[in-house]
């Protein structure tokens, strides 16, 4: 059950999330968010429309044998009764009764344009709809929400239908009414004055819904929980059609940090980042960086002055402690980099500096002069610690010397294209040729590259090249474009990403390989030469 039946967290990701373009859930992947979602502790998961298709009829099927939740009540998703059809023979509504959820979020109009354009009924027989619906699923044993679509469209068109909507649903029995601002239209401070004036005209519970087309849905649900709404819905990460549904994780974490309201069970929003991330995997959707809380960025520093005031005190650049998500403060070094950078970065890698302001200095010199020819660190931490590695010691770390490599592609007579390499590389004292093929010279390149040094370096079996990106730099000096390529790298255990530059991008390539390797033979625990 929820933490609290005072206030409501609702998430709607399984439905109103998989809403998104480009996003298809499958019946399995929705099981496995639903795992996660109550791990983090919502306190409703709303499943979807079981009997509108067939994969949500099975994904209600299968959750009534393998779904069992800790923390959230399932919901079922659907409309109030057809026009002119008694509740207890409408098949929609039958669906609802028999999906096995304890609770069931009814949509119903309550912008009455819509009941006219789209319902193609009377304004009284919508609320008839209304009435009857509930009352029948409440008869029949299961908690009830209504969902009041485009409401404030409604409630600007016709204030009073708007508001009986509301009254009917809550005489009828219904726990809540969400207000839904459908189409994302609303501002903060108009949103919060009709909460505010519908509270006073009723005495209903009321919940909140909101899209973000005018990248209010976070502002605009904190703005009707401050004018008196206790049930709350949104999406993991924000998915949802168009621009998307209001942050779950982004208003749980105000709500729990700002406000200092419990509405998780204690220490749950700990795993935010972890839970949105693995979300994010199981939707094949690429997290933003700069989500607020638990993207990578939002708690990393680039600039120089940020980060001298960082070693200071990181509350003076930090609104929150990223350990209070499950996040954690990254240093990125770049061209804005200053000392105080370099240092806390080591920090990070677990590389002790120790003050050397001479050594720091290089370090930040040497940062500067190479993201001035292209290179970027950023998101390139593998290469970063291989450079401070090589500033520390004098030398760079190396298993291996890369002394000759060639790439070719041919097209045959059957259209078939075939890529082959050939690398001379000498580790351990041993001059090794290796050829290798692939679906791109950097595939052929990267695997006649391993096959030799697999001979002398069986550790690197378990490496895998787990993304490969290519930017194309603007031309400098007249001589064209300056290719960068960032790879990252996993050996089963964690990742890294390398960075190399290079006119060309073989050569650019190479560059981010051979680091990709170097970085994963010292995980491995081998020496250098």
């Amino acid at each position: 059950m929820p933490v609290s039946d005072s206030f409501h967290i609702y998430d709607t990701t399984l439905r109103d999330g998989a809403q998104q373009e480009g996003l298809n859930l499958s019946v399995h992947d929705k099981l496995a968010i639903a795992r996660h979602l109550d791990d983090l502790g919502v306190g409703f998961i709303e499943g979807g429309w079981p009997g509108a298709n067939p994969k949500d009829t099975e994904f209600f099927a299968r959750a009534k044998k393998e779904l069992v939740l800790k923390n959230a009540t399932f919901v079922a998703f659907g409309a109030t009764r057809r026009p002119n059809v008694k509740a207890a023979d409408d098949a929609l509504l039958g669906a609802l009764r028999d999906s096995g959820a304890p609770a069931v979020t009814l949509v119903a109009k309550s912008f009455d344009r819509h009941v006219d354009l789209a319902l193609k009924t009377t304004l009284d027989e919508n609320l008839a709809m209304i009435r009857d619906s509930v009352t029948h699923l409440i008869a029949e044993g299961q908690r009830v929400f209504l969902d009041a679509e485009h409401f404030f469209d409604g409630y600007r068109n016709n204030r009073a239908y708007a508001l009986e909507v509301v009254r009917v649903a809550a005489e009828a029995g219904a726990d809540v009414i969400a207000l839904c601002d459908t189409n994302g239209g609303m501002l903060p401070d108009e949103l919060s004055q009709v909460v505010h004036d519908v509270l006073t005209a009723s005495s209903a519970r009321l919940g909140i819904h909101c899209h973000n087309d005018t990248g209010c849905a976070v502002a605009n649900s904190m703005a009707a929980i401050a004018a008196g709404a206790t049930h709350v819905q949104g999406t993991l990460n924000g998915y949802g059609e168009r621009t998307g549904n209001a942050d779950l994780v982004t208003i749980i974490a105000n709500l729990e940090l700002k406000k200092n309201q419990l509405v998780l069970p204690p220490q749950s929003l700990r795993e935010a980042f972890r839970i949105s991330h693995a979300i994010a995997e199981v939707t094949n959707v690429n997290p933003s960086a700069r989500q607020p809380y638990v993207g990578v960025s939002a708690f990393a520093h680039k600039a120089g002055l940020h980060a001298s005031a960082i070693k200071v005190d990181p509350s003076l650049y930090q609104h929150e402690d990223p350990l209070s998500v499950g996040n954690d403060m990254r240093m990125l070094v770049s061209e804005m980099a200053g000392r105080a950078s370099i240092e806390l970065k080591s920090q990070e890698l677990g590389i002790d500096l120790k003050g050397d302001r001479e050594l720091i200095g290089r370090v930040v010199d040497r940062v500067k002069e190479m993201e001035s020819r292209g290179f970027t660190f950023e998101a390139a931490d593998a290469s970063f610690e291989l450079l401070l590695l090589e500033e520390l010691s004098g030398t760079r770390p190396k298993f291996f010397t890369i002394e000759h490599w060639l790439t070719t592609t041919e097209r045959g007579e059957d259209q078939s294209i075939i890529t082959k390499a050939e690398v001379t590389v000498i580790a351990l004292g041993k001059k090794i040729s290796c050829e290798g093929v692939g679906n791109g010279p950097v595939n052929a390149f990267d695997t006649a590259l391993r096959s030799g040094l697999l001979q002398l370096y069986p550790e690197l079996s378990v490496l895998e090249l787990t993304d490969y990106k290519v930017r194309i730099l603007e031309g400098r000096l007249g001589t064209g474009a300056i290719t960068r390529v960032l790879v990252e790298t996993s050996d089963g255990k964690g990742e890294w990403n390398t960075v190399g530059v290079h006119e060309n991008v073989i050569a650019a390539s190479a560059m981010a390989l051979e680091d990709a390797l170097t970085f994963g033979l010292l995980r491995q625990g081998r020496k250098p030469e």
